[in-house]
């Protein structure tokens, strides 16, 4: 599997600007629109992504993590994925 660079910036941006439930309607209507009220545009597999990498931190988020501690979580379960949940 291609690692691919997590574009931290854009993650942290739609963490801190919308809830998890806004993200959510966003990702719907790019499912089904193809385009959303995020203002995030691109291939749909990668506003997909995107919002989905933001949902999971900001969910954290609000369960008390810091954005800091949210993104290292993030970053762990996508190295997992990556190295195919081998340690």
């Amino acid at each position: 599997m291609e690692k691919q660079a997590l574009p931290l910036k854009e993650v942290r941006e739609l963490a801190n600007r919308f809830t998890p439930a806004e993200i959510d309607t966003c990702i719907t209507q790019q499912l089904q629109d193809g385009i959303n009220e995020c203002k995030m545009g691109g291939p749909t597999d990668h506003v997909i992504n995107e919002l989905s990498k933001a949902e999971f931190v900001r969910t954290r988020m609000e369960e008390g993590l810091t954005l800091t501690d949210a993104m290292r979580e993030l970053a762990k379960k996508i190295r997992n994925v990556q190295r195919g949940f081998t340690d």
